[in-house]
């Protein structure tokens, strides 16, 4: 009782000096009281060593907390690098301790298991503050919470504030410009990849092998530094393996036993793009704008799929809208209008509940790896929430297959309506996904029609794969590119008959089940369609199929006709397709689902439109509105 009075009393006396207690940014102020108790939150940052050292710091006892030493076993043991920091400092200490005169008393009883675990909670720095208390001594402490509850108990502290300013490490040296990643293994060269996303090399990067005792030194240094910026976060520890987050620098650091040696690995964007760097169609900028909130990012690790989503999450965010992401860890380079979580520091109903009661416009989910992951994305994107995730994948189908099995068959059209696969940097190859009732490709029988997942080539609107029940399995069927179907291949063997009494240069082109082009030469159509069509009108009703005859002669006109890429507008009157500056003044085939409807020709500014009030028309708005496969073939 008589040393807490006089404690009380030497908290009173100094309370006017409660500002020198307080040390400026990266240093300590000595302390008139030669006796110092240390926290976990100092010992663990090597701070009272480096201060005595340097001689900021004078002193004759420092007691140590039994807690102390028991919170660092425990976190050692959890194979956390703090631990071993922290064990390795005291070690320290008792080794200058000769030097420096001055002597090391490990004091108070060993808590309870329970105490360990309640440290997060407060515990140890509770029976921390007790020593100092009793003691009569100066508690030093880098965490302000702890420095703030002994002050208010009277007790005489000096709380150390970082500065959060970032400095050169040594990781830092093994990069230069056109580094992207280094990878450092005990009693082996370190090496680096550089170059650029599907075009770099791998080299090493120095002569010397690094031992044990140097890398495990790197390790301290970068997570000693993690703890002081700002740009900084350890963002997942485990038994066996650290990873961190340093400014630009994404880092995984592993070490036995999970490995069998330790090892880090850094990674680093070397390159910030934007949307317009990536040369994308106009079409599918009006897709990535306008309707894509189910989309997907996927690629080979390495090529780049980060990149394009940083890229993705500013062009939302020039567009004025609201973007969220959800990381682990953090490394995503984004301005601070846009808020970044770590799902590895909460829990996926966490993120849930943050996301629909902060409504954003759109998350960027960077990158998802396991079932929790890709089940909090579909339920955010039921919920009504843009979502761009971000997976791994070698190619752009396997991507939506690794949903399969995660939620069911039929929500996929729901959750992901576009695939973007990244290649070497630049965008290879991207998706549409639509829901269909209909015969599976290369089934015949009309009873075997069931919900089918078609995924079409966005770009051309080609029908490339489809995924279905067949029994109690789900199939992902390819669809081969230029199937015709027998019907097609039996009307192309009538018509070439037909043909062949008019002409013997003939080329055949089915566009559907319904509709042909004929190419012959320039001088034999006049014959073939006849006075007044009566002849091409004949011809027609005896084979049930529709002809469209052109000429050979002109290089436009070619056997294999293309796929055009437009974008639709449904004005007051008119159905409006705008097409690319390359098929202007081109006959173009319009079919809806494979089937024929009309041939239109494009103007002179490469567009064409088609009135809203007649049967076509209806066809064509009930086509685009449903998001069937409306198809122009130049």
């Amino acid at each position: 009782m008589a040393k807490k009075k006089a404690a009380n009393k030497t908290a009173e006396s100094s309370s006017a000096d409660k500002a020198a207690n307080k040390a400026k940014p990266g240093t300590i102020m000595n302390s008139d009281n030669p006796v110092i108790v240390p926290d976990t939150s100092v010992i663990v940052e090597g701070l009272i060593s480096k201060k005595i050292e340097s001689k900021e710091l004078k002193l004759k006892t420092i007691l140590i907390h039994e807690a102390v030493l028991a919170e660092l076993e425990n976190q050692a043991n959890m194979g956390r690098e703090t631990g071993y920091l922290g064990i390795e400092e005291v070690k320290k200490l008792r080794d200058i301790s000769s030097k420096q005169k001055f002597s090391i008393e490990f004091r108070g009883k060993r808590p309870a298991e329970f105490e360990i675990k309640r440290a997060k909670a407060g515990e140890i720095d509770n029976i921390i503050r007790n020593l100092a208390e009793e003691e009569n001594a100066t508690l030093i402490t880098a965490d302000r919470v702890q420095g703030l509850v002994a002050e208010s108990r009277g007790i005489t502290t000096i709380l150390i504030e970082f500065e959060k300013k970032a400095r050169k490490i040594r990781l830092e040296e093994f990069f230069d410009d056109t580094t992207m990643s280094v990878h450092i293994r005990e009693n082996t060269v370190p090496s680096a990849k550089k170059g650029q996303p599907g075009k770099w090399d791998f080299v090493t990067i120095s002569r010397k092998e690094l031992s044990r005792e140097e890398i495990r030194e790197i390790s301290k240094e970068i997570i000693e530094e993690a703890g002081l910026r700002e740009d900084g976060f350890i963002e997942i520890q485990r038994k066996g393996s650290t990873i961190v987050q340093l400014g630009r620098y994404r880092i995984v650091i592993t070490r036995p036993p999970f490995a069998d040696g330790y090892e880090i690995t850094a990674v680093r964007p070397i390159k910030k793009m934007t949307i317009a760097e990536y040369e994308l169609s106009e079409k599918l900028k009006q897709r990535i704008s306008v309707q894509a909130e189910g989309m997907l990012i996927a690629g080979s690790p390495g090529m780049g799929k980060s990149t394009f989503a940083q890229a993705l999450a500013e062009h939302f965010a020039d567009q004025e809208k609201i973007v969220k992401t959800v990381e682990a860890p953090r490394d995503l380079q984004l301005p601070d209008s846009i808020t970044q979580y770590a799902i590895s520091h909460g829990s996926s109903q966490e993120i849930h509940d943050i996301l629909l009661l902060s409504r954003p416009d759109y998350t960027i989910f960077d990158e998802m790896r396991n079932t929790e992951d890709f089940r909090l994305f579909s339920d955010l994107r039921l919920a009504g929430v843009g979502m761009v995730g971000v997976v791994h994948a070698t190619n752009p189908i396997d991507a939506i297959q690794r949903f399969i099995g995660r939620i069911e068959l039929g929500v996929i059209p729901q959750v992901i309506d576009t695939v973007i696969f990244i290649m070497d940097g630049k965008v290879s190859k991207v998706f549409n996904i639509k829901m269909s009732v209909k015969v599976p490709s290369g089934m015949t029988e009309a009873d075997l029609a069931r919900p089918v997942v078609t995924v079409h080539d966005f770009e051309t609107g080609k029908l490339e794969f489809e995924m279905y029940s067949y029994g109690e399995e789900t199939v992902v069927i390819p669809v081969k590119a230029d199937h015709s179907s027998p019907l097609q291949k039996l009307a192309s063997e009538s018509i070439m008959r037909e043909m062949s009494r008019y002409s013997e240069d003939i080329v055949i082109d089915m566009v559907s089940d319904n509709k042909a082009v004929v190419y012959v030469p320039e001088h034999e159509i006049a014959g073939i369609i006849g006075k007044k069509g009566q002849n091409i009108d004949f011809i027609e009703k005896r084979l049930g199929v529709n002809l469209d005859i052109r000429s050979k002669s002109s290089d436009k006109d070619n056997i294999k006709k293309d796929i055009c890429e437009y974008e639709a507008q449904i004005g007051k009157k008119n159905i409006v397709f705008f097409l690319m500056e390359k098929d202007k003044n081109k006959d173009v085939d319009i079919l809806v689902n494979g089937e024929y409807l009309l041939t239109a020709k494009s103007s002179k500014k490469a567009i064409i439109k088609i009135k809203k009030d007649n049967k076509i028309g209806s066809i064509i708005i009930d086509a685009l509105n449903s998001s069937e496969d409306v198809r122009l073939v130049c």
